[in-house]
């Protein structure tokens, strides 16, 4: 029988950051900080990747660049939907006026 998924869980930014600095503080590898805290190694590396981008110590978008890509493609999205209808709502009325 195969290992149950793990649940999702979520963590906060404090939480991540005191995870961040174990690791950079190099007394632990990442792999021990992951273990004691039962946590992923994947997911404890990827916090130390993104805390390096966000302090400028390595190339890629920040932790507020992402938000604000999530955030357009949100209202991109939003917007193509109300064009969408609005295109449908047009060619509905304008088949009644003839």
């Amino acid at each position: 029988m195969g290992k149950k998924p793990r649940p999702r869980r979520s963590f906060t930014p404090e939480f991540k950051a005191e995870i961040v600095e174990l690791c950079r503080r190099g007394d632990r590898s990442v792999g021990q900080v992951a273990k004691d805290f039962d946590l992923t190694e994947t997911v404890v590396r990827d916090w130390v990747r993104q805390a390096e981008v966000d302090a400028g110590e390595r190339d890629g978008l920040t932790s507020d660049e992402c938000e604000e890509l999530a955030r357009f493609r949100r209202e991109n999205r939003r917007l193509r939907e109300d064009v969408d209808i609005l295109r449908r709502a047009t060619a509905f009325f304008a088949t009644e006026t003839r």
